[in-house]
């Protein structure tokens, strides 16, 4: 008898192709912020990575692995053409007593790529987006970043999503009973 797979157990290709979502995520925003503390055009850094920082197998930007380059250069190309939008969605998602020149440069590029990607990617679901730039945030900070992160692109999935985020919860709570 041949065993079957638990479908609820992602496949490898699955595994490998949400991996290189998750290494594009990565160097996007290590670009995104090369770009903000460079004034490097993000075509150039694009470019860049692309050519040189990806390349290496010992790679930072791309955790050492291979990368879905299309995502990679979409998510830096479009938060940089958009950055006026993404940045005044964020505004609007930060507690009352924040003002968005508070924001940490990474967090801010962080929260841009996440923005952009809710704004236009709708085939990746809006709860997928925030787990794993929350996930990224650990990466790059260990005090409450993280959480303030999750905060706050759960209200801008609120906003640029209406329902998504319900509806999710709604099904899943279907489903277990």
């Amino acid at each position: 008898m041949t065993p079957t797979r638990d479908p609820r157990t992602p496949s490898k290709s699955r595994s490998r192709g949400t991996s290189r979502h998750s290494r594009a995520r990565l160097a996007a925003i290590q670009a995104l912020y090369q770009s903000a503390m460079t004034g490097t055009p993000p075509s150039v850094v694009i470019d860049e990575f692309l050519r040189h920082r990806l390349m290496d197998t010992d790679n930072e930007a791309g955790e050492g692995g291979k990368l879905n380059e299309a995502l990679f250069a979409e998510l830096v190309k479009g938060a940089s053409a958009r950055l006026d939008e993404t940045d005044r969605k964020i505004e609007n998602a930060l507690p009352s007593s924040w003002d968005g020149d508070r924001l940490e440069v990474v967090l801010r590029c962080l929260l841009r790529s996440a923005a952009y990607e809710l704004m236009t990617r709708y085939e990746t679901p809006a709860a997928v987006v925030i787990s794993e730039y929350v996930r990224l945030a650990h990466r790059f900070f260990s005090e409450g970043e993280p959480a303030f992160a999750n905060g706050v692109l759960d209200r801008l999935a609120r906003d640029l999503r209406p329902g998504e985020l319900e509806a999710r919860g709604s099904a899943a709570g279907d489903a277990t009973g």
